[in-house]
Parts: C-alpha cells; structure tokens; sequence
C-alpha cells in the first residue's frame, strides 16, 4: 500500500478552495490521468482514469465530509485507494490544502511505478494544477 501525503498553498479563502474541490466533476482539469467523473448521488462518484496506459474506472464513495474542513473518500470498487482532503485556513485570502492518498497498486506495471516514484510524483503534479486551477479566473467559484 503506497501512501503519499501532499500540500499545496492557494491563493483563496478556505471555502473557495473547499468549493473548487469538491466539484468532482471538474478534476479532469487538473488531475492527470483522469478523464471524467460522474456524480451518482451525493456521496458516489464514478471515475474514469488512466494508469499506467490502461483505462479503468471505479467507484469511489465519499465517507466524511465537512464543508470548509475535510472530505473523505474510499474505492468500493476497481482501482483500491482511500483517502482525506484537508483545508486549513492561513488568513482571509490563503489556505493550506493537503491530499493524503492510499493506493494499493496492482499489476507489474503500477507496481513497478509506485517503487520508482512515479505515483508521488503525479500527485504532486495534480496539487500543483490544482493550485494553478484554483486561482485561475475561470475557476472561481
């Protein structure tokens, strides 16, 4: 089981960033290897991505969430991950948003990607889009 944590500063109030990123829907535009997410019901979501060339999708359910604090989630089915969303408040206009992600790879191919980094790697690329979404102006919320 990988587990990568991963922190990124924006340049917005904690509840914009909140809002931004619980627009599931939206995270094809900056999460890397996702193609589209399909809200089911308030706490079921559909996704479609790609890793390591291959495309899959699963289900994914929202487990805890708390408007301006935290959203939770865990696989229910597929690709196996779970993990916590955080916003943390700096001042008025900034705010902390840290992605803490398991994932158990499967396959030779992920395996081999989780050993090398490459995992970390695209998680840290997403939060640095996410940043880079987030104080776009056609982002705002």
């Amino acid at each position: 089981m990988s587990e990568i944590v991963e922190t990124v500063e924006v340049d917005l109030p904690v509840t914009a960033a909140y809002a931004l990123w619980t627009r599931f829907e939206s995270f094809p535009e900056f999460m890397e290897g996702v193609s589209r997410v399909e809200r089911r019901t308030d706490s079921l979501m559909h996704w479609y991505i790609e890793i390591g060339g291959q495309e899959r999708d699963f289900e994914a359910e929202i487990t805890e969430q708390i408007p301006g604090e935290r959203v939770a989630w865990r696989s229910t089915d597929g690709v196996s991950h779970a993990g916590v969303v955080t916003f943390h408040h700096i001042s008025e206009t900034r705010s902390r948003v840290t992605l803490q992600l398991r994932a158990a790879p499967e396959g030779v191919v992920e395996q081999l990607g989780d050993k090398l980094g490459l995992v970390k790697a695209r998680v840290k690329g997403d939060m640095k889009r996410f940043k880079n979404y987030a104080e776009s102006s056609k982002a705002t919320p």
